[in-house]
């Protein structure tokens, strides 16, 4: 009886633990989905189930005028690791639901309101401006301090940065910015697939 009970126990963890979506187009053969826990609430990212959905609106789209958008390399600064769709949800694990880092969409606040990546918060790149009056307020919040010869950043936040895929500047002019303040090369990351290769994966979208 006691093993029965402890199998049944055990059985009832496992369901828990898992999404409540089904794990036909998993996010790898060995993640059908994440749970993550960020301030306190639970994200769930998984992939759309419809093997026939496609993508529809902005994110159809091909072709936009070069410049302004135009191809971004693949990094975006010396010393800015650049990332990928496993790499975002590693650290959505391991650095924002520890308290260390955030996950920031670069997007205006018009883009992001549509729809973002689960457990982002909205940073506009126009606030990370030197000649935005809210920037030090900005950088006060990701942990920097303000001395008398700059910036210190030794105890700020790490930062992943995105806005709406390779062909977007929002994000690279964001990163640029920080790093010409004095933000540590190795404390930025940038997702540069952003939202177009978010959704095209058909990875879970959070409307704010």
């Amino acid at each position: 009886m006691v093993r029965m009970l402890c199998r049944a126990a055990v059985a009832v963890l496992m369901l828990l633990g898992q999404p409540s979506w089904a794990e036909d187009v998993r996010i790898t053969a060995d993640i059908a989905a994440k749970q993550i826990v960020v301030n306190g609430q639970t994200i769930n990212i998984g992939r759309i189930q419809d093997k026939a959905n496609m993508l529809t609106g902005e994110f159809t789209k091909t072709s936009r005028a070069c410049p302004p958008f135009c191809i971004h390399p693949i990094s975006a600064g010396a010393g800015v690791e650049t990332l990928g769709e496993i790499a975002v949800l590693a650290f959505l694990e391991n650095n924002v639901a520890q308290g260390t880092g955030l996950l920031i969409d670069s997007r205006v606040p018009e883009w992001f309101a549509k729809g973002t990546i689960p457990g982002a918060v909205n940073v506009p790149f126009t606030t990370l401006e030197p000649t935005n009056p809210y920037r030090d307020e900005i950088l006060k919040a990701l942990g920097g301090v303000k001395t008398a010869s700059g910036w210190d950043f030794g105890a700020a936040l790490d930062l992943a940065m995105f806005c709406n895929g390779p062909w977007c500047d929002q994000s690279p002019r964001a990163i640029r910015n920080l790093t010409e303040a004095g933000y540590p090369p190795e404390k930025l990351r940038y997702y540069r697939g952003g939202m177009q290769l978010w959704l095209l994966l058909g990875l879970s979208v959070q409307t704010p």
